[in-house]
């Protein structure tokens, strides 16, 4: 069988044009004017998984026949797993069926454990730390009024998080503790503790000094904000804290205020508590404080009070955004339907009343 010039020539130009498509689809597009739509006899059509996936195809139709051709997307990065992940906390069942692998409920005046899960477990703490920095900030008795100037050390180089405290921004101790507790800045936490009489080794010393003398024996600090996987702590531990700052009237005041504005230069911004449980009038909160990085995942402490009891509640290595929020809810209403006297229950225990 015979093969004319004519017929290759065509063919060649066939192969030809599908690479160049190729490699226009592979090459960065950021400032490629859309592409035109022309009706002709080969047809282009692109079908894609969503944006996170690791791979889109590209099918090339040419006629009847379809000849699909895989190309290589920029992979999404995986999601980091906590540590409660990889230690195989979330595999434990409880009859809350909490999203948290790690929470604890205790009645604060009398210390009755009334729900426990993974209690003991020693984890990231992320911003629950700003707790601490808030507990000896606030006992030191410095001037609140006293202007503290954010640097670069201020700046987050470990996890690269973001701020809206400029480097040169001045603000007050108070304003700054203020951040730190309500809206988990980070800058206003670090300079806080950079501040401190003595330097930042002083400061984290006496957060470590502190937890001892409370009794937080899995409990150890090395920087004031949480960045710091090395900042952890265990439920148990945390309850105390909480219990410990609450005594505090500073500390209660400034972690559920709803919102503040401070000025910083001809600016004036507006923070919100991070905590959107504050503002639910179904809820009576009197200490809380929020955190968050990828080793700790969501994580939540409050005091608070449901059915006439003040409760200290904690929540850690939550999976989702809003799951701790979610798992505080599903304790409340557990809360409300017991009696007065409410039984202990464990990560294993059914609620008497469901």
């Amino acid at each position: 069988m015979s093969i004319t010039l004519n017929s290759i020539f065509k063919q060649t130009l066939q192969v030809v044009g599908l690479l160049a498509f190729s490699s226009a689809l592979i090459a960065p597009a950021a400032h490629a004017a859309p592409p035109k739509v022309v009706k002709k006899a080969h047809a282009v059509k692109v079908t894609a998984k969503k944006q996170d996936t690791a791979r889109k195809r590209v099918t090339f139709v040419t006629g009847s026949k379809r000849k699909p051709m895989p190309i290589l997307a920029r992979a999404a990065a995986p999601a980091r797993a906590s540590f409660g992940q990889i230690a195989g906390l979330h595999s434990a069942q409880d009859s809350l069926d909490l999203k948290s692998s790690v929470a604890l409920v205790i009645d604060q005046d009398t210390q009755e454990v009334l729900f426990s899960k993974n209690d003991q477990a020693v984890l990231p703490i992320a911003s629950l730390t700003k707790l601490m920095t808030g507990v000896i900030i606030s006992g030191a008795h410095l001037p609140m009024d006293e202007v503290i100037t954010i640097t670069q050390d201020d700046v987050d180089t470990e996890k690269g998080s973001r701020s809206r405290l400029r480097v040169g921004s001045s603000l007050t101790r108070g304003e700054l503790l203020h951040l730190a507790l309500m809206s988990s800045e980070n800058r206003a936490a670090h300079a806080l503790g950079r501040t401190y009489p003595g330097g930042l080794a002083t400061f984290v010393g006496l957060m470590n000094a502190k937890a001892k003398m409370l009794g937080m024996k899995g409990t150890r600090y090395v920087e004031p904000t949480g960045l710091s996987s090395q900042n952890q702590s265990s439920a148990q531990d945390l309850a105390t804290l909480v219990n410990a700052a609450y005594g505090d009237p500073v500390l209660r005041e400034l972690s559920t205020s709803t919102g503040h504005q401070v000025a910083v230069g001809r600016q004036t911004l507006q923070y919100n508590n991070t905590n959107r449980l504050v503002k639910n009038p179904a809820w009576d909160i009197g200490l809380q404080k929020t955190g968050y990085i990828s080793e700790a995942g969501q994580c939540l402490v409050m005091q608070t009070k449901i059915a006439g009891r003040k409760l200290i509640m904690v929540f850690l290595d939550s999976a989702g955004k809003l799951s701790r929020l979610g798992d505080a809810e599903r304790v409340r209403r557990w809360v409300e339907s017991q009696p007065v006297v409410s039984p202990k229950i464990s990560a294993t225990a059914s609620p008497s009343n469901g």
